[in-house]
């Protein structure tokens, strides 16, 4: 029977690997059945992760991963607002915490070092494989395992959480960053660490988050007329073909700012059934 601790953490991991995509969500009965316990324990495990900002709940939907700048769910589809200052504000609190872990260290000892060389040689097996899921979970457990070397842990679980949150902030952004550079970064700051030059390795750390921050696509603002003002523009004389085809291209493009609903009339989706995940 699992503790609430294990299927808390489960759940992260999930996250972590792009498994379970936002807005997924996570029945306590299911939950129960999975890790054989009962819907107390699961509901403990959730609700430990509401207060650490992973997943929330509503009396309608029940409980879920959350959806930054979500709006409410409205016939199958969920209309994203995406915040431009949530994701650079989740993305700066990583900032802090782990350059600042790196400045408070004194040193670090070859057991660390050795552990996080390993960590790295995973990442470059699962960077060079075919499972997504594993490469993300490891590029972002990174800095988890870095905080834990570096002698911190309450902060590497603070750091789980952010980490979790950013994943979720990169999967509704869909961001553009390359896993083999990201590696890199990673390898770039072990070398620094082990040559003992701490301010090297805070700023390869600082520029490695920014890098990814950066690749970030999140829309800006835009005019909130700006569909009905195109729409209502004239339209100047042209081929009654071309007519025709921009109608059919109109008919069949995706509507803006909006993603389908998780569940299996989406396949595709990475949030995935529960079943899938553990």
């Amino acid at each position: 029977m699992a503790t609430s601790t294990e299927i808390s953490n489960r759940i992260i991991e999930a996250v972590m690997a792009q498994k379970l995509a936002p807005g997924a969500r996570l029945g306590e009965q299911q939950l129960a059945i999975l890790f054989d316990c009962s819907r107390t324990i699961v509901r403990e495990a959730l609700t430990r992760l509401a207060a650490r900002g992973i997943v929330t709940v509503s009396a309608r939907r029940g409980w879920y991963v959350i959806e930054p700048s979500e709006d409410e769910a409205r016939e199958g589809w969920y209309v994203i607002e995406p915040s431009e200052d949530e994701a650079r504000e989740a993305f700066e609190a990583r900032r802090v915490i782990e350059t600042g872990l790196i400045r408070s260290a004194t040193s670090i000892d070859k057991a660390a070092i050795k552990r996080l060389k390993t960590h790295l040689q995973r990442e470059k097996a699962a960077v060079a494989g075919a499972d997504v899921g594993a490469r993300s979970f490891l590029l972002g457990d990174f800095h988890v395992c870095l905080a834990d070397c570096l002698g911190n842990s309450l902060l590497s679980d603070t750091l789980r959480d952010f980490t979790a949150r950013t994943t979720l902030i990169a999967m509704l952004y869909q961001s553009s960053h390359d896993a083999v550079q990201s590696c890199e970064d990673h390898v770039q700051i072990v070398a620094a660490l082990e040559r003992g030059e701490l301010t090297q390795a805070e700023a390869l750390m600082a520029a490695h988050i920014g890098t990814v921050k950066a690749a970030l696509r999140v829309p800006s603002a835009t005019d909130p007329l700006a569909e009905l003002r195109q729409a209502l523009t004239p339209i100047a004389p042209v081929h009654t073909s071309a007519l025709a085809s921009e109608a059919q291209d109109l008919h069949t493009s995706p509507s803006k700012g909006r993603r389908k609903k998780p569940g299996p009339d989406n396949p595709d989706d990475p949030s995935t059934y529960l079943g899938a995940l553990l």
